[in-house]
C-alpha cells in the first residue's frame, strides 16, 4: 500500500497491517476509547459509561487490576441480563447501533490485556456500517501517518504549547488546535506535517499523536 491508498484507505485491518512497530498499550486502549465514544448517545445502562471511562482512566496509568476488572463483570452480568429477558440471543432486542455500542465497551474494557491483539479481533464490519468512515480518521489521528515518522525537537516543547495541549486533553475539548500550531511555530517548529494535522478539519480526541507529542506521551 502506498501513502496515497493509505491516506484514503476505509479499513482500519488493513492500516494496522502496516505498522512495522506494535503500538503501544495506551495508544490501542484510547483508540478503542475514542470508538466507544462516537455510539456514547447508543448506550442503553450507565455501567457502560462508567465502564468507557474506566479505561480511559487505564490508558493513563491506572492499573488495570484497579479499575477494570470490577467493570469485565458488571459487562459480563449485562450480557446475561440480556440474555436472560429475551433468550439465547440478547442482541435481538438491541438495535444494531446498540449492539455496536455494548461491542465498543467490551473492547475498551472487557479486552483489558487483549490488547495486542486488538487489530485481528475487532469486528470492523459492524463497526463501520454505524461509525462510517470515523474510526480510520481516529486511527490516523491517534498513531499520525507511518509513511512519514516524526522526530520532535524538545525546543518546541515550550510553557505555551504544553499548557494549550494538557488543557485540550484534559477537557478532552481539541478546538484549540490551531492555536497550538502557532505556539509551536513561534517555538521554531517547521513541520509540515505537525502544522497542518493542528490546522486540519480533525477529528481530534485523547491519543492525538502531536498532542501526544507535545505532553510527551507514547
Amino acid at each position: 500500500m502506498a501513502e496515497a491508498e493509505w491516506l484514503a484507505c476505509d479499513d482500519p485491518m488493513c492500516m494496522f497491517a502496516l505498522f512495522t512497530v506494535r503500538p503501544t498499550e495506551r495508544k490501542l486502549r484510547l483508540f478503542t476509547v475514542a470508538g466507544a465514544r462516537l455510539v456514547w448517545n447508543y448506550f442503553t445502562d450507565d455501567v457502560m459509561r462508567e465502564a468507557v471511562a474506566a479505561a480511559e482512566r487505564c490508558a493513563d496509568g491506572v492499573p488495570w487490576d484497579e479499575e477494570l476488572r470490577q467493570f469485565c463483570s458488571a459487562m459480563h452480568q449485562l450480557l446475561r441480563d440480556r440474555w436472560g429477558a429475551a433468550g439465547r440471543n440478547g442482541f435481538a432486542t438491541w438495535t444494531r447501533e446498540e449492539a455496536v455500542a455494548c461491542f465498543s465497551v467490551m473492547e475498551s474494557t472487557v479486552s483489558g490485556r487483549r490488547l495486542q491483539k486488538l487489530g485481528m479481533s475487532l469486528d470492523w464490519e459492524r463497526t463501520l456500517g454505524v461509525t462510517g468512515t470515523q474510526q480510520p480518521a481516529l486511527l490516523r489521528d491517534i498513531f499520525g501517518n507511518p509513511f512519514r515518522p516524526v522526530t520532535f525537537d524538545p525546543a518546541w516543547r515550550t510553557d505555551t504549547a504544553t499548557t494549550l495541549a494538557r488543557q485540550m486533553y484534559e477537557a478532552r475539548e481539541f478546538g484549540a488546535m490551531p492555536i497550538l500550531a502557532d505556539a509551536l511555530q513561534d517555538a521554531g517548529c517547521d513541520n509540515d506535517d505537525i502544522l497542518s494535522h493542528c490546522r486540519g478539519k480533525g477529528p481530534h480526541v485523547r491519543g492525538c499523536w502531536v498532542v501526544d507529542l507535545v505532553l510527551g506521551k507514547e
